[in-house]
């Protein structure tokens, strides 16, 4: 069984802990959380995940600046990035897809879902 390694990023406490907790509920993850843009770089730059879940809107360091760092570092450049946010107009989506996203799952989410939705956009 290949195992696929995921990092979700939220700077909310709760609602990381319930995403990784329904995400490790699927026997190929391995699931890491982080609570920071800056907190993401360091743990991506080294374990380098398969797909990385992000938050758009924390403090200090965003989402979408999050995604640009990921993309200027080689290690990370290639990850794919879903965005996790409550701003789902398209609009919003177009933005975000056009900064180089791979996806948007809205906020909030369904937590018996999150696994599923992230195998699909790791089989892409």
């Amino acid at each position: 069984m290949t195992t696929h390694r995921i990092l979700h990023v939220d700077d909310e406490a709760d609602i990381r802990e319930i995403a990784v907790m329904c995400l490790e509920l699927e026997p190929s993850f391995e699931v890491r959380g982080a609570s920071s843009g800056a907190e993401a770089l360091a743990v991506a730059s080294e374990w380098v995940p398969d797909l990385v879940l992000l938050d758009v809107m924390m403090p200090g360091m965003d989402g979408p600046e999050t995604l640009r760092r990921l993309r200027e570092d080689a290690r990370t450049a290639e990850v794919p990035v879903v965005f996790m946010t409550a701003r789902t107009q398209s609009a919003d989506v177009e933005r975000f897809l056009g900064l180089g996203a791979l996806g948007v799952i809205p906020k909030p989410f369904d937590p018996m879902a999150l696994a599923g939705e992230a195998r699909s956009y790791l089989d892409r």
